[in-house]
């Protein structure tokens, strides 16, 4: 069959030319729009999608302090060594876990582009030493607005310098573990520390995004976690021979009014890499959620027991071969030898002593 659009005959070729010419220019624009139409409407429903999941995103920094409360309330109500959380003990925990996510969602936004590119360059996020500047900034922010006028620190002498030429492996920090004020104050040691946290940590609004940045080790508590130990133990490694610290609660949860013994996670990590221990005991007192400040400092109040101190001891070099468990009590008893004891309170050493 002869091709319409290859006609070439003289009686032909003037109509045969401005039918074909006008016919493609209209199948040609008809195709244009719905392609046009169908690029405009995806780009929409893709901009209308990433828009409602950034205000969801956004909007749940003021959701899920609410868990917060009823996890530090399960910590405090059920002793009876310690005090009942009153209303506005609620209300000041509620803000501080609202403030520091909503600070921590700004500044991780603030820095997500550049770290988009870092990664795209093969530079990982790029932005480790901003995030942490993020953490700090915030945690400093909520200590002394919301908590406690003074945070004091003991045996500043006793933190190791900060070197990250890698010419010697990092510190190992650990610390005991009573509250959610304990990730607060521990940053205002003023070193750049990697935090190693449960995996359901990077999914908190604001928190999970500026930790993720700063590219702490997250790992899988329940299950079948042995590919997250794994994980744990490589980057632990990888970050202190690189001259970065690691930070540890050996206790692995929190608990105000019991001595809770100590897991192997931080201990075996410094003995594989020689570090240096620091033993860092944090002391936060019973009152401190129950307490009006800031409104007492505005007046004129100050209670001068109303401080948060951070004890830090006398480093310990741990060596390949070391017994692991005489390096766990001697830490244990150096971190619990300056907090006070609950009535009735048994600590675990008193508790194999008796035995």
């Amino acid at each position: 069959m002869t091709n319409l659009f290859q006609l070439k005959t003289p009686e032909r070729l003037g109509t045969t030319s401005l039918h074909c010419s006008s016919h493609n220019r209209i199948i040609y624009i008809i195709f244009s729009n719905i392609i046009f139409k169908m690029d405009s409407s995806i780009c929409s429903a893709i901009h209308i999608t990433l828009s409602t999941l950034l205000k969801i995103y956004c909007s749940s920094v003021f959701i899920f302090p609410i868990a917060s409360v009823f996890q530090e309330r399960r910590i405090w109500n059920p002793s009876p060594h310690l005090p009942s959380l009153s209303f506005h003990a609620h209300i000041k925990i509620y803000l501080v876990n609202a403030v520091w996510m909503a600070l921590t969602l700004i500044g991780g936004l603030i820095l997500l582009p550049k770290a988009m590119v870092g990664k795209l360059l093969g530079n990982g996020f790029a932005v480790q030493r901003e995030a942490h500047f993020v953490e700090r900034t915030t945690s400093a922010i909520c200590t002394y607005v919301f908590l406690v006028p003074t945070v004091e620190i003991d045996g500043v002498e006793n933190l190791p310098p900060s070197s990250e030429d890698g010419t010697s492996p990092a510190p190992v920090y650990i610390a005991n573990h009573s509250s959610v004020i304990d990730l607060a104050v521990v940053f205002l040691l003023n070193k750049r520390l990697k935090w190693v946290s449960k995996d359901s940590v990077q999914y908190l609004p604001g928190v999970g995004l500026i930790m993720t940045l700063s590219e702490h080790i997250f790992i899988r508590r329940t299950g079948k976690n042995s590919k997250s130990v794994s994980n744990l133990y490589e980057k632990s490694n990888k970050a202190i021979q690189s001259g970065t610290p690691m930070f540890f609660f050996p206790q692995g949860t929190r608990k105000m009014d019991s001595r809770l013994p100590f897991k192997d996670g931080a201990f075996r990590i410094a003995i594989e890499n020689e570090s240096e221990i620091v033993p860092i005991s944090i002391n936060i007192p019973i009152g401190v959620w129950d307490s009006w400040h800031p409104i007492d400092l505005l007046l004129g109040r100050r209670d001068e027991k109303m401080k948060i101190v951070l004890t830090v001891h006398e480093r310990i070099r741990a060596k390949k071969g070391m017994d692991i468990e005489e390096l766990k009590k001697k830490s244990f008893d150096e971190i619990f030898s300056v907090l006070p004891v609950f009535d009735g309170e048994e600590s675990v050493a008193d508790a194999k002593k008796e035995r």
